[in-house]
């Protein structure tokens, strides 16, 4: 039998109770223990510095058991721990870019892996870190789509930003994996700094200019529209012709016969959905009439438009996204560095 003691005050003396549990019952608690409790020794063990042997003196448990208890809190998810490796940078090929591009931000990931989703993770994580050193309170920030953005975000610590507004800068592209869709990007970064989103409601291709036109006279469209004239940062993906890596033919947006639309114009790239050449000139076939996004105008005027990209393929799209100036500032890595420094010789 096990007996607790509690004390209820009264009007003149305490009332003592002696309560007795069954042993089993005390058992069953240290055995399955609620998650009430591994939260609150979690909390006292990582957020407030206590020791294992402080943590057993106040509640009474053993050390051995709070040990238990802190390994149970991980197992369950109760806690969740990160390690952030220090990411090695090109310094030599971040001048080297600056300097050729006149940029305001460049980061270069010196990779480590010829695996092309390991990069991209690596890619992101360090433009999280860049995104964290630009974002101020009371800034607007655009979000386009991609899987670069969204290991971007997903690599964001939470912050607390006062006034911070995310919004979402060109149609849903309505991707196979919503995470790596505008809406969700926007929402989640909005949560990551603590701050509020609007989503632009529409698809980013649609029937023809004159429906296009409609949904953007539309009061929720230019509500968007008119928040993206006030942008601080624009965190954007840039996108590629090439077949075997577009987005937009891979999430089943375009057909390849749309696609060979923008490469018969003499696209190499896309910024939110702006194609243009390896010397940087906007092209414009009929099909881009039928894309909802904001105007390069209104992206041009933001003073900070981040690029993130990553891989061999996307250099020759980065040069002419650079050459353009629909990007000023650039996270990739080094292998997509060189090359596009030699494309730009």
């Amino acid at each position: 039998m096990l007996y607790y003691l509690f004390t209820a005050p009264t009007a003149a003396l305490p009332l003592i109770l002696l309560v007795a549990f069954p042993l089993s019952w005390s058992k069953q608690i240290m055995a399955n223990p609620p998650t009430e409790l591994l939260a609150r020794i979690a909390s006292m063990y990582y957020e407030e510095d206590m020791t294992q042997a402080h943590i057993a003196r106040k509640t009474g448990y053993s050390r051995s058991m709070i040990s238990r208890y802190l390994k149970e809190a991980r197992r369950l998810g109760i806690v969740e721990i990160s390690v952030h490796h220090p990411l090695a940078r090109r310094a030599d090929l971040e001048k080297a870019l600056r300097e050729r591009f006149a940029l305001r931000h460049v980061r270069v990931l010196d990779r480590t892996s010829n695996d092309y989703s390991r990069t991209l993770r690596s890619v992101g994580a360090l433009a999280a870190q860049l995104l964290e050193e630009i974002v101020e309170d009371g800034m607007v920030i655009g979000m386009s789509w991609g899987t670069g953005l969204a290991e971007t975000v997903q690599a964001c610590r939470p912050q607390n930003r006062r006034g911070v507004f995310v919004i979402q800068i060109i149609g849903a592209v309505g991707a196979a994996n919503p995470a790596i869709d505008g809406p969700e990007l926007a929402r989640l970064l909005a949560h990551k700094l603590g701050g509020d989103y609007a989503t632009l409601p529409a698809p980013l291709f649609v029937e023809s200019e004159a429906v296009r036109e409609a949904l953007e006279r539309s009061r929720q469209v230019q509500e968007v529209f008119s928040r993206a004239e006030k942008m601080d940062v624009a965190l954007v993906g840039v996108g590629t012709v090439d077949r075997e890596y577009s987005s937009l033919i891979r999430s089943g947006y375009l057909t390849p016969e749309q696609l060979d639309e923008f490469i018969q114009a003499g696209a190499v790239g896309d910024v939110c959905t702006f194609h243009f050449d390896i010397h940087g000139r906007l092209v414009h076939p009929p099909l881009q009439r039928c894309l909802v996004t904001i105007e390069p105008t209104t992206l041009m005027r933001t003073p900070i438009r981040l690029g993130v990209a990553a891989g061999q393929a996307k250099a020759r799209p980065m040069v002419g996204a650079l050459r353009s100036r629909l990007i000023n500032a650039l996270v990739t890595d080094h292998v997509a560095a060189n090359q596009v420094l030699q494309l730009a010789h």
